[in-house]
């Protein structure tokens, strides 16, 4: 029998006051078996005091994501209806960073915790919180190779699992018929679809030239070097990225056509090139870095050259950037989104022609379905190459993701450009479409 009293209508008067509103869009469960929320509603279980705990020592996203994180909060029906059903509510569906709670919030969130038994010590940040933001200048070449092993060197093998056999972590390009939970049968043709438009947009011919920028386990160089006949260089700061990727290349006899390198953008020296791509790379440049990102870009490719830069933006408008949210303490350490108006702004003042933008946004929240389906297919499997704690990550990070995308408070972009001089492009789309 469900108990109606004891801690969770508590828990609930608690959430209400972090989330600003009247009541909860969410079934909560506490520890001691009790319930409370609307009886229809997704469901969220506070398995510890320790959780509230965590919100009272950081009210808001911060501390709900270390709470979920550390297994003391858990949402164990349909993830996306429980986060989004967070995400929406209050004080969560405002863009930019968390506001503070007032005093009188503050005071009777206090109260709360004193009444479940929650008050103590803030519990020291779950193993996976980064360190990146001690270590040093922002963007400077030793944190940015910090903040990618972060992200990236956790494990080729989980990695394997989230992605499938693609190998691709960025967004694919489905078909009209993609069903709704990611199309996840066709993950794989979705991927290879899309590395195939970059290289279409591309205009590769056999015997060019091409830098890959933050080119990953190698499989848009394995492509265009198979199919198009081209020489690809590849630079990643991940060193377990460029292991996989060299063991890839091998195996596949391009040793002699595709060249992989740990090595930053900044110290690529050795153009001209024929083209760039840069696919989900430039969220790691920074908006401080965006001039001298497109500047070496630009320097590298030889005249009429052309340039895919295929990244994230953000949407929902001017917001002051939240370092301690949940993405930069446990996803992306120093990452950043530009608005699409930016990125273009940035393209074009660095001398670059645009000529193509193909917005993509619900193609992500699909590419994010499907991934967050082969984790949870693969949960023990993942948990015992990783930890429980990144596993939770990656599962929060992707179904939130997936929610902005959906909501439409991100999207992403293939902005195609061109160095003046040279060939000419092809006076109509229809040369890659």
């Amino acid at each position: 029998m469900t108990k109606t009293t004891g801690v969770a209508p508590k828990l609930a008067d608690a959430l209400a006051i972090v989330l600003g509103t009247e009541g909860i869009p969410l079934r909560l469960r506490a520890w001691d078996g009790s319930q409370a929320g609307p009886e229809d509603a997704p469901v969220l279980e506070f398995r510890s005091r320790r959780a509230l705990r965590r919100i009272l020592w950081s009210p808001g996203q911060l501390g709900i994501s270390r709470a979920y994180v550390a297994g003391e909060i858990d949402a164990p029906g349909d993830v996306f209806a429980s986060f989004a059903a967070l995400s929406s509510a209050g004080k969560f569906a405002e863009p930019g960073p968390f506001p503070p709670l007032t005093a009188r919030e503050a005071w009777t969130l206090l109260k709360t915790a004193v009444r479940v038994g929650a008050i103590g010590p803030n519990p020291a940040p779950p193993p996976e919180e980064s360190k990146v933001h001690r270590l040093g200048n922002r963007h400077s070449k030793n944190r940015d190779a910090a903040a990618i092993s972060h992200h990236y060197d956790v494990g080729n093998d989980f990695y394997a699992m989230v992605l499938g056999p693609s190998m691709v972590y960025s967004c694919a390009v489905w078909g009209d018929h993609a069903d709704g939970n990611g199309g996840v049968d066709s993950l794989e043709s979705a991927q290879e679809a899309k590395i195939d438009l970059v290289c279409r947009k591309l205009g590769l011919q056999p015997g060019m030239r091409v830098l890959d920028v933050g080119c990953g386990w190698g499989s848009f160089a394995l492509h265009a070097a198979q199919r198009y006949g081209v020489d690809v260089v590849g630079v990643t700061l991940s060193t377990e990225q460029a292991g996989l990727a060299r063991k890839r290349v091998a195996e596949a006899g391009l040793t002699e056509r595709v060249d992989i390198r740990v090595q930053d953008y900044r110290d690529v020296d050795d153009g001209p090139y024929d083209a760039i791509s840069s696919i989900g790379m430039s969220e790691h440049v920074g908006r401080e870095q965006i001039s001298r990102y497109v500047s070496q870009l630009h320097n590298l490719l030889r005249p009429g050259g052309r340039l895919l830069n295929h990244a994230i933006s953000w949407n929902a408008g001017p917001t002051e950037a939240d370092p301690d949210s949940f993405i930069p303490r446990y996803v992306f350490p120093d990452g950043e989104m530009l608005s699409l108006a930016d990125m273009i702004t940035a393209l074009e003042s660095g001398g670059f022609e645009v000529l193509d933008v193909e917005a993509l946004r619900r193609h992500y929240a699909l590419t994010l379905r499907a991934w967050v389906h082969n984790l949870e297919h693969r949960w023990d499997e993942a948990v015992s190459v990783s930890s429980p704690g990144r596993a939770r990550v990656w599962r929060l990070y992707m179904a939130a993701s997936a929610l902005g995308f959906e909501a439409g408070l991100t999207g992403v972009n293939q902005v195609l450009v061109q160095r003046s001089g040279g060939t000419e492009p092809p006076l109509r789309r229809t040369a890659w479409i």
